[in-house]
């Protein structure tokens, strides 16, 4: 008997761990899908186990998790990924808006773990096929993966805000050195002025000593950089530009991490607004915080994966 010819179609399921299951939700409207049905049990001694109550079998599974503290976020999501591979999943996508531990990128002293690194080849281990993440504290880790990483760039949903900004009197900042390279990228593009602040840390999170390298008396002064913590690197550049004689003091990160006395120092600094994404959800609001939606961007990729198609035009400045 002759053998008829079945057109195989591939599905698309997105999923969600916990801690970011309404960005997931947004991603999934976006690209015009239901949010797949994933249930966590959590046992009475803390251990948890996850599982998808509905078929992947055969489908490109996509599972959206940022994996900021507790190290149980990254957990969950390396327990969805083994689920998804032993449910018999064509291809599986991490969607890590927010990767945890990249500040651990290389040994800066004897005797350390590469953080990043580890939790790369824990990734890999469990069976991913691809990552998809956005402004990574540090490009190299990119390198870290043996599957394609596809590495959005906030810079897709800040310049358009930041082109609203220039009047004429704009200077772009960079509240370290580390961030000097992505401030200048936008100073080019909207030829504008630039300015950087060098510091000198004593211990993690304290900034010891900052000085201001460039003009900005005047000026409306945009600080960009990947992710704010405890917020001390970007009040004290804030408050130095202002005595440095700027007009005001705007900054752009990507990343609320937001720990500590971050939202305090916040209120009591010369930040006019500090606008970010919802990568990492916000712990509480606070009136100088600006939150801009990722979703769009996300479901616009995942939806160019699945299509084969370029995603290069996201790339607007890196």
């Amino acid at each position: 008997m002759r053998p008829q010819n079945i057109q195989m179609s591939v599905g698309v399921k997105i999923f969600s761990g916990r801690a970011s299951t309404e960005l997931a939700e947004k991603i999934a409207a976006g690209y015009g899908v239901s949010l797949g049905s994933a249930v966590t049990t959590v046992f009475s001694d803390g251990e948890f186990q996850v599982s998808f109550e509905e078929t992947v079998r055969g489908q490109d599974v996509f599972i959206v998790q940022s994996t900021m503290p507790p190290v149980d976020n990254l957990f969950e999501l390396l327990l969805m990924v083994d689920a998804a591979k032993r449910a018999s999943a064509r291809k599986i996508i991490v969607v890590i808006p927010y990767f945890g531990f990249a500040r651990q990128d290389r040994k800066d002293k004897p005797r350390v773990a590469i953080g990043a690194k580890l939790v790369a080849n824990m990734l890999m281990a469990a069976g991913i096929d691809r990552i998809m993440t956005m402004d990574l504290h540090a490009d190299q880790i990119q390198g870290f993966f043996e599957v394609p990483v596809d590495h959005l760039y906030g810079s897709t949903i800040f310049y358009p805000e930041i082109e609203k900004l220039n009047t004429g009197n704009l200077v772009m900042a960079a509240p370290d050195a580390g961030g000097a390279k992505r401030a200048n990228s936008y100073a080019k593009r909207l030829d504008v002025g630039l300015a950087l602040c060098h510091k000198q840390r004593k211990k993690a999170n304290v900034v010891a000593e900052m000085t201001v390298i460039g003009d900005v008396e005047g000026k409306d002064v945009v600080l960009v950089d990947d992710m704010c913590d405890t917020a001390g690197t970007l009040t004290t550049a804030a408050d130095l530009f202002m005595q440095k004689g700027a007009k005001s003091v705007r900054a752009f990160c990507t990343h609320a991490v937001l720990s500590g006395p971050a939202y305090e120092r916040l209120t009591n600094s010369s930040i006019t607004e500090l606008i970010v994404t919802d990568t990492i959800p916000l712990k509480q609001q606070h009136e100088k915080i600006r939150v801009l939606p990722v979703a769009d961007l996300f479901a616009d990729v995942i939806r160019r994966l699945v299509n084969n198609q370029s995603i290069s035009s996201h790339f607007i400045i890196s």
